[in-house]
């Protein structure tokens, strides 16, 4: 270590000795201050709490580090600042690896940091609160944007990798479940460097591809993610990036990152979460068996509302009829009542003139009453012939002319909903559009239990 000052007899000796004291110029003393610092702290860690930070043009960052008693300035030049994952904020309390340096020009030393963590929490979780808390205030979580996942799609469009084991188990649940749907793949990396623009990019792809489609040939619904890992295997997810392309896909994006204790920003985003691939591919899909049973269920409440709107149709036209009979028997009644009034008057005014005048205005009368009976009459049949129609569109034939059928039981005629309550050899008639087959049971499969 260099002697700075000298012997301290130089400085408080005789007159002689004064004029062999050591006098440094700023330069030389500057010089053995910085060999002092830099070689005592080559490699220190110093915790504080930032303040002042300001970053430069060239990506550099400064800030102070401090604590109840000093300042220390620190500088994260551009190359360390890039591989920082969080927001380096005033207030924030840190742990800082680096050295110290001298800077001879401002006569000023700082620590310039090689590496920076937050105190108390880790790197990447605090990137992920910051950004969380970031994207909540602009709306991306919204509720209010999310939009409703298709019942059934008939294109599906998946975003993974497919060396991984999600692949594998989506495709599985949805083979399935339903094998009469289109899939289309889009493989990108799903941890590493560059991971997030690569699923970011897919997502706009899709996005992209389906502007060129037809309506009907659109992909309805995307899958994106991964099976499980750490913080650091699922990052991806957590970009703002991959964020932002969810939030701006027009096609509703399901999530479907890691196991269900994980929880990533594109889960927050997306429009549905699915605690694992299989789920998500679970969530999309229905099992055909179970379309299958709805649509027995719907046949049959279909049959019992036309069976009591075809009653209803009924009473309201032997309500009408009755009401159009009460109508022209009253009519009638009315007019012969006129009638008798004039040929009482013709009795009663003899002269031959008038009685002419009369049967001429009573011919009139009568060919009115014909008219407005036929009117009346007209009314009524339009108005059946209008139930009559409605009544035929609500009939059972007309759902099983799209190519459906019915079966009931031979013995008893009751509806088939549940296969397993037949026995082999059981007679079935089965209701087509045009005309019935008659069949013999001769294998019973549901619910996992089989008849042979």
């Amino acid at each position: 270590m260099p002697e700075l000052f000298g012997d301290s007899s130089e400085l408080f000796g005789s007159d002689k000795h004064r004029l062999n004291r050591r006098v440094y110029t700023v330069s030389e003393i500057t010089q053995d201050i910085k060999l002092i610092l830099e070689n005592t702290f080559s490699e220190v860690w110093v915790e504080g709490e930032v303040s002042n930070v300001r970053s430069s043009s060239a990506g550099h960052c400064y800030f102070s580090l401090k604590d109840g008693q000093a300042l220390l300035p620190a500088v994260l030049f551009n190359r360390a600042a890039s591989q920082v994952q969080f927001k380096i904020e005033d207030g924030l309390k840190v742990v800082c690896f680096g050295n110290i340096e001298v800077y001879p020009p401002h006569g000023k030393y700082q620590l310039i940091v090689e590496k920076i963590e937050p105190k108390g929490i880790g790197s990447l979780q605090l990137a992920l609160e910051q950004l969380k808390a970031k994207l909540e205030k602009e709306g991306l979580f919204s509720p209010e944007h999310k939009r409703p996942i298709p019942y059934l799609p008939s294109r599906i469009g998946i975003v993974t990798s497919l060396s991984g084991a999600a692949i594998k188990d989506m495709l599985k649940v949805l083979d399935g479940r339903f094998r009469d749907i289109n899939i289309i793949i889009c493989p990108v990396r799903v941890q590493g460097e560059g991971a997030g623009q690569e699923i970011a990019q897919a997502i706009r792809d899709f996005n992209i591809f389906n502007k060129s489609l037809r309506a009907q040939e659109r992909i309805e619904v995307l899958i994106v993610g991964r099976g499980g890992g750490s913080i650091e295997d699922l990052w991806a997810f957590n970009e703002e990036v991959v964020a932002r392309a969810i939030y701006h896909s027009e096609i509703p994006v399901i999530s479907a990152v890691g196991h269900e204790r994980d929880w990533t920003i594109a889960d927050l985003v997306a429009d549905l979460r699915a605690a694992t691939p299989s789920v998500a591919a679970e969530l999309v899909v229905p099992k055909k068996e179970d379309l299958r049973a709805r649509v027995l269920e719907l046949l049959s409440d279909a049959t019992r509302a036309t069976a009591q709107l075809i009653q209803d149709a009924k009473d309201i036209l032997d309500d009408l009829t009755h009401r159009l009979y009460l109508s022209i028997d009253n009519i009638t009644s009315r007019k012969e009542e006129t009638l008798k009034n004039f040929l009482k008057n013709l009795v009663l005014l003899s002269p031959q003139n008038r009685i002419q005048q009369y049967i001429e205005k009573l011919a009139i009368f009568e060919q009115g009453m014909h008219l407005r009976i036929g009117h009346i009459v007209e009314l009524r049949q339009s108005q059946y012939q209008s139930l009559v129609e409605r009544l035929a569109s609500l009939n059972p034939l007309a759902i099983l002319s799209r190519g459906y059928s019915v079966t009931f039981r031979i013995k008893d005629n009751s509806l088939v909903k549940d296969p397993t309550i037949l026995k082999i050899g059981e007679g079935l008639r089965t209701r087509c559009y045009k005309g019935e087959i008659k069949s013999t049971v001769t294998e019973v499969k549901g619910d996992g239990r089989d008849k042979i």
